[in-house]
């Protein structure tokens, strides 16, 4: 199945694809966009490219598991996507997702304006791996 996963961002969205296997994730765009309306139709319409069959959008808890304003922001905007797609829509917890993404570009010596333009997707892919993992290891 392909799974597409969905980093939410103020100015910038990271969007990541699985392969069918479900092994592997992988940066595929960055959306600039602050309009929260167009933002769900260049979503989908990378969700209809891809031809995702899930749609896995991060979810940015509090630390103590709460949720504050962003996240229900998220909750509303996944909602959106699943009506304007018709695709599985799923919200999967992203605590600590973005200092991951700053972490591994730390390792590839990745700076400035490439790092700006990456992080959101790298994001992305972390969200997702972490989705596979646990669908890799859930007990059916």
């Amino acid at each position: 199945m392909l799974i597409m996963s969905v980093d939410l961002g103020k100015a910038r969205t990271g969007i990541a694809l699985s392969d069918e296997g479900e092994r592997f994730a992988f940066p595929k765009t960055v959306i600039t966009e602050y309009n929260p309306e167009k933002l769900v139709e260049k979503i989908v319409d990378c969700a209809k490219e891809y031809s995702a069959e899930l749609i896995v959008v991060g979810l940015p808890k509090n630390m103590d598991g709460s949720l504050g304003f962003r996240a229900r922001e998220c909750t509303e905007t996944a909602e959106k996507i699943k009506e304007l797609s018709g695709i599985e829509t799923i919200l999967w917890d992203e605590r600590c997702t973005t200092v991951s993404a700053h972490t591994a570009l730390n390792y590839t010596d990745t700076k400035g304006k490439k790092r700006k333009n990456v992080i959101d997707a790298v994001a992305a892919v972390i969200i997702l791996e972490d989705y596979l993992n646990f669908r890799k290891n859930r007990k059916d």
